[in-house]
């Protein structure tokens, strides 16, 4: 079941600073394998006292304690029905299978997935979180999973959020210009286009 996307809305003063220090003990993988659509919304409901702390296989047991010793909870094993922790991996797209679908890029919850419709996609290794979730959209089945060899770290953890919170903002904004009437979005056109002839005609004036 998935949860709400945010819901930071009801959240108010400590429990806002609450979430901040939750969402720091994450990984930011943003797997939604808690149930949560990331580890922000993972981290309010954690806040409000409505999800329990052993549902991130990629913090496993050392940040399911982690979580305990913040919120004065008792530690308990993760729960088994939101995965088993694992080695860090990453995702590679198979070139000679790759059909442009665009469908993984999409996917991403950090932008780790370049290229374009019709084209071949690669992903950028160290920016994958190995969150698993362009898998299930990809019609050829050309994304394989991969041992990095190397530990998630916090640094990565950082860049990791910071890239999905850059994703998110985007498609905010993105939704919100779908949102604008065809005739709005004509109307702001003219006036913009009015206001760069306005001065380019003053800087073809002749000076007095």
């Amino acid at each position: 079941m998935r949860h709400p996307v945010s819901t930071l809305g009801r959240l108010k003063g400590s429990d806002a600073a609450l979430v901040e220090r939750i969402d720091a003990l994450l990984p930011q993988t943003q797997c939604t394998r808690c149930g949560y659509a990331g580890c922000r919304p993972y981290a309010e409901a954690l806040a409000r006292g409505a999800a329990d702390i052993n549902r991130c296989p990629p913090g496993g047991e050392p940040g399911v304690a982690r979580l305990a010793a913040l919120l004065g909870r008792e530690s308990k094993p993760l729960d088994p029905a939101c995965g088993v922790p694992g080695p860090r991996v990453v995702a590679r797209v198979d070139e000679t299978r790759c059909i442009g679908c665009a469908l993984c890029i999409e996917a991403c919850p950090v932008d780790a997935i370049v290229g374009a419709a019709r084209l071949m996609h690669t992903v950028i290794a160290d920016r994958c979180t190995g969150c698993e979730l362009c898998l299930p959209p990809c019609p050829v089945d050309c994304i394989e999973l991969l041992d990095s060899g190397a530990p998630w770290s916090e640094a990565d953890a950082r860049a990791a959020k910071a890239r999905h919170e850059a994703r998110r903002k985007r498609l905010a904004r993105r939704a919100r210009r779908a949102a604008v009437p065809p005739s709005e979005r004509a109307r702001r056109k003219s006036v913009v286009a009015a206001a760069i002839a306005r001065v380019k005609a003053r800087k073809s004036a002749p000076r007095a």
